[in-house]
């Protein structure tokens, strides 16, 4: 295996580096490993959650071919362009 080089900005200096060792692994701790979700379900069970579903969907997800220069001028106004774009249609198209 390659011995990894020091790479500076990573929180410690060249020294710190050279003064640490990187042993490998024997096959005996190799044997000893287990999986991440074992060690700490709980920490990985949380990780694995996302957003759930939605408690009531409004929405539907679609696929749209617009402008580039429409959605630059909404993205350019910041997050929730995509909330602005359906609000502006709304407004067309007298929905409330």
């Amino acid at each position: 295996m390659a011995k990894k080089e020091f790479k500076p900005g990573q929180g410690f200096t060249k020294e710190e580096w050279d003064d640490t060792e990187f042993p490998e692994l024997t096959d005996e701790e190799l044997a000893e490993m287990r999986p991440f979700a074992e060690v700490l379900p709980e920490l990985a069970a949380s990780i694995r959650r996302g957003r759930g579903p939605n408690k009531a969907p409004t929405k539907r997800l679609i696929s749209l071919r617009l402008s580039g220069e429409v959605i630059d001028k909404y993205k350019a106004g910041g997050d929730g362009w995509q909330s602005r774009i359906d609000a502006d249609l709304r407004k067309l198209n007298k929905i409330k």
